[in-house]
Order: C-alpha cells, then structure tokens, then sequence
C-alpha cells in the first residue's frame, strides 16, 4: 500500500505532516494507449490519471475544444556537426516508436501536430558539445512533436529550453540505439500564464543508458508525463527532477518505468520546493517489473520541503511486481516542512537565519544540480532557485 503524503492548503501544522492514505492503483487500469484521440473519453476529474489536475485550467486541451492559434511556439534547434536535423510529415515511420499516447491529451497532440522535428545522431558519433533545443512560446496554442534519435553506441547530450508562454501540448520521443548513451535535460522556465502537457517516451536499446533530468519552474500548469521502456537486456534508465512550485502553480509529475525484458535497471530521484497559497505539487511514480524482466534492480524517491503555509503536496509511489526474480525494488516518498533542528545549527554557528535558510534549500536541491553536467544550466538554475528563495525567505 502506497501512501500521499499531504499538506493541505492553509495548514497551520508544525513539526508534522498531516498523512492521508492513498490506494493503490495498478500502472495499467487506465485507458488502453493508442494514437486516436477518439478511444480516450473526456475526462472529468474523478479519474485516478487525472483527479488531481485542475482540468478547467488547461485551456480545453482535454476536451478538444483546444486549437492551434497565433504564433503556438518557435523551436530553435543548435546542433553540433555530425547531427542531423529534420522537419518531417506526419507519415515518418520514427514517430510514435518510442511510445504511444496513454491519455486523450497527449493522444490530441499527436493527432494535431502538422510537422515534426527529428534530431540523429549517427551511430558510433560521440558529441562533445550538447545539442540545444530552444522552445519559445509566442502567445498562442500549439501542438508539437520532438524525436531525438541515437544510433548505436552514440552518445549525446540534450538540453531542451522552454520559455515564453504559450498553451501547449507535445509528445517527445527518445530513441536508443544499442549500447547509446543519452543525457536530457529539460527545462520548463515558463511566464506565468503558460500551460504545458507533454508525454515524454523512452525506448532504451540493449545496453543503452539514459538519463534525464527535468527542472520545472514556471508555467500556470505544467503536467509531465515521463515513460520509459526498453529494447533489450542491460538497459540503464536515470530519471531525475527538480521543480519549485510557487503561489497559485501547478506542477505535476507523472513517472511510468516499465521493465519488460530482463537484467535492466532504473533509478528516479525527484524532489520539489514549495511556497505560497495554492502552490501544488504533484509527483506519482509508477514502476512495473513485468513477469519477463527477471533480474531488474529499480528503485524510486520523492522529497518534497514545503516552505509556507497554503502549499500542498501529492505524492504516490506505485510498485507492481509480476516476478520474483528480481535483483531489488523499493520506493520512498516524504514531505516536510523546513528543518528548525538545522536552521537552530547554522544559527549556532553565526550564520543569520536568512542566509541559513537559503544554504538548508540550497543544499536540498545541489545534488540534482550537478546530476546536469552543464555549467551554464547548472548557475542558470541555481540563480533561479535563488530568486525564488528571495520571495520565500527574502
């Protein structure tokens, strides 16, 4: 039995955190996935995939009364030599491999979308320098579709950028070779009113690593929706995230690792600040160790530090486990509010209390930070993460 761990909104609670019980729900009771939008009813918010989302505020990209307008968004795409980069039609056979929509959101991107970008890289090609894929909302509703490819034993780094406003729903695909080595980056730096729902598919080859790292900050409503699966044996699947929820946002998290052949292993580190009235986090990992994938070693973890009161958190670990021929599996989800016992610490040694709060957040969010890699997303993030602390401790 999982559990949420809630803080409600206006909670006055200090030194505990109000625990409700969450049930259960098996990764695969929702609707079947599929491409057409039609095989997925309209939601109305009872629905265990979408209870907790504000639906009213996704501007009817539920309900299909969505339509591309204005100038939707820009993608700008800096790539390296040796990559290749496409604009292609709806009939190119690389869209959709990597997975296929689990929800009628995603299923109406995918069925609005006119052209795609694909990005390549050639087998064997090691990138020392990242691809950087800019995403910049002008205003309007888009619907896009993004395919990241790496050929055999390639090794890539990718940092996708969003930023402006805009409505917008996307499908991203990454696409592992055998033996390739994938690093994503995604960052969700929205203006205020932006409302972005996008499902992330990953399909890891044969001995194939990938490892993301989604860092949410702006946006009205953001709800990600990150799948992992795999081709082969002796895949390696990282899923890391860090998001800070501020005033009247909503931020939610949708984790699905899907072990369906054998000797593969995953790792998911998410973890989120939160401040002011209305701010909602929203964190669910799924993880299925089907009955063929004998030898899986998986494991999963949220963390969540709530800084005000009106702040409130959902967080629900499901494990579904076909086979006992497992290497390990385990979950853990915890929300808290700021530690007094290592503010009173820093205090002690001379710090004030303001700069010892920053250093407390600041070190919760350091080890997800230089999972990136990145100096100048590492110092953007970290300024960001600092502005945001003005408003909470300033």
């Amino acid at each position: 039995m999982a559990e949420a761990q809630n803080i409600p909104v206006g909670s006055t609670t200090t030194g505990s955190i109000a625990v409700a019980a969450e049930s259960t729900v098996a990764t695969r009771m929702s609707a079947p996935p599929s491409f057409d939008v039609a095989d997925f009813p309209v939601p109305h918010g009872r629905e265990e995939e979408w209870r907790f989302t504000p639906l009213e505020r996704l501007r009817g990209l539920h309900d299909g009364t969505a339509v591309a307008t204005g100038n939707g968004v820009k993608v700008d795409v800096q790539a390296p030599e040796g990559v290749t980069v496409e604009t292609v039609g709806r009939d190119d056979a690389r869209l959709g491999k990597a997975g296929t929509p689990v929800d009628r959101v995603a299923a109406q991107a995918y069925s609005a979308f006119e052209k795609a970008s694909v990005v390549t890289v050639p087998k064997e090609t090691v990138l020392t320098e990242p691809i950087r894929i800019a995403v910049h909302g002008e205003g309007g509703t888009a619907f896009g579709h993004q395919v990241i490819e790496l050929g055999a034993f390639a090794e890539a780094v990718v940092v996708i950028d969003h930023t402006g406003d805009a409505v917008l729903a996307a499908n991203v695909d990454y696409l592992l070779g055998d033996g390739a080595k994938l690093t994503v980056v995604c960052v969700q730096d929205w203006d205020d009113k932006a409302v972005h729902v996008a499902q992330h598919n990953t399909l890891v080859g044969r001995d194939a690593s990938f490892k993301s790292v989604v860092v949410t900050f702006g946006g009205d409503l953001v709800r990600l929706h990150p799948r992992v699966r795999y081709a082969g044996p002796g895949g390696e699947a990282e899923l890391f995230g860090l998001y800070f929820t501020d005033r009247g946002q909503h931020q939610e998290h949708r984790l699905l690792v899907d072990h369906n052949v054998p000797h593969c292993k995953s790792n998911a580190v998410y973890k989120g600040a939160l401040q002011g009235d209305g701010a909602h986090a929203v964190w669910i990992g799924d993880v299925l160790i089907e009955a063929a994938a004998e030898g899986t070693d998986t494991y999963e973890m949220n963390r969540n530090l709530v800084l005000t009161d009106g702040a409130r958190v959902d967080s629900v670990p499901n494990l579904e486990i076909e086979t006992g021929e497992i290497v390990g599996a385990g979950h853990a989800s915890a929300t808290g509010r700021f530690d007094d016992e290592q503010l009173f610490y820093l205090m002690a040694r001379g710090i004030p209390e303001h700069e010892a709060r920053r250093l407390v957040v600041r070190g919760f969010f350091a080890e997800l930070v230089q999972q990136i890699g990145l100096p100048d997303i590492e110092e953007r993030l970290i300024a960001k993460i600092e502005e945001e602390l003005e408003a909470a401790v300033g």
